[in-house]
């Protein structure tokens, strides 16, 4: 008797966030949310957000094990099947510069940012999320690395909603400085730098498109080989978590180094894309469904965060990700200008 019904406050609580996600691409769907290139994971993080600081604590305890399986189990099958989205052949098509500039920025912002963090004396973990956000695919990459890391729910909310700012904010941006022509780059040049430092893949298609088609092709396709990175950070962060483990003796389990198998299919996904020809409305019904799986995992997320925990956390993650959001401008700006002329 007590086991059905724990069952069914698990599936009432899948339901609920089955029915926030359904909202949030509804209100993805509206024009002034479309004109701030809002995707439907950023629409459910903020659903949720509102439901944890409001009627959460009216909802039954039996829901928050539905909530969790969202949050964890559905976010990394939304990972795996991420990888429909590419091919091995992008990298082909923008040539070794993107890819270079990719991995450096990939690379840099990854090992700058956790040393700011350590330097602000950050909460080590918020400083992690945040820096891979930043450096790879922004909310996507965070909720990654959150699985990979084992993070609390609020950690990764901090650091979602900081990348989410500030790739807004980039959004606009960039294309308002092209326009005046202040930056020596050319239409390729833009594409390589526009993909290789914008946070979300969404924020980059905005981006993208502002400024011109040919720029934002480019951008696209660099974006994605930045996606395709976010495989060996996890397999990195893993590893560094082991070790960590392993030293401090707490753990259990401590010196295994814990593999991410779906950031491993995620890779193996993107192969079977990259060799067989899958008919495109197919790849358009996986994306569509791919997207919704995120959303749940994204609301969840929100769901499991009150707004205590944003003011325990305080201003350092914002003033982190802002430092990195300079870097990922003025650094990408000299990785661009000189990498794309002497690779392409």
């Amino acid at each position: 008797m007590e086991k059905g019904k724990k069952q069914t406050g698990m599936l009432l609580g899948i339901i609920l966030i089955i029915v926030f996600s359904v909202a949030a691409f509804l209100i993805a769907e509206l024009d002034w949310v479309k004109s701030m290139s809002f995707s439907p994971l950023i629409v459910g993080i903020i659903i949720g957000m509102i439901y944890a600081n409001t009627l959460s604590s009216r909802a039954p305890e039996s829901w928050a094990p539905g909530v969790k399986f969202c949050s964890k189990k559905i976010l990394r099958l939304g990972i795996i099947l991420y990888g429909f989205r590419l091919t091995f052949s992008d990298v082909v098509e923008v040539g070794l510069a993107a890819v270079c500039v990719d991995a450096l920025i990939v690379t840099l912002t990854i090992c700058g940012g956790v040393l700011i963090g350590k330097w602000l004396k950050m909460d080590r973990d918020i400083a992690l999320l945040t820096s891979v956000g930043s450096a790879v695919c922004g909310a996507a990459a965070v909720l990654g690395a959150e699985s990979a890391i084992k993070a609390k729910p609020y950690q990764t909310a901090v650091a979602v909603s900081t990348v989410v700012i500030f790739g807004t904010i980039a959004m606009f941006l960039y294309p308002v400085i092209y326009r005046t022509g202040i930056l020596p780059l050319s239409p390729e040049e833009w594409g390589v730098f526009t993909g290789a430092t914008v946070h979300e893949v969404a924020h980059v298609v905005g981006a993208g498109n502002a400024m011109s088609p040919d720029i934002a092709s480019i951008s696209i396709i660099v974006k994605m080989i930045r996606v395709m990175m976010l495989v060996f950070v996890l397999l990195a962060l893993c590893y560094v978590t082991a070790v960590r483990a392993k030293k401090s003796g707490t753990a259990e389990g401590a010196g295994k180094v814990s593999i991410p198998w779906f950031a491993v299919l995620f890779l193996v996904v993107i192969a079977l894309n990259s060799v067989i020809d899958i008919p495109a409305n197919w790849l358009k019904g996986i994306e569509v469904f791919d997207t919704f799986l995120l959303t749940m995992a994204m609301t969840a997320l929100g769901a499991e965060t009150s707004f205590d925990k944003f003011r325990q956390a305080g201003a350092k993650p914002f003033l982190l990700a802002g430092i990195l959001a300079l870097w990922l401008f003025f650094g990408g700006f000299a990785l661009t200008k000189l990498l794309v002329p002497i690779l392409s």
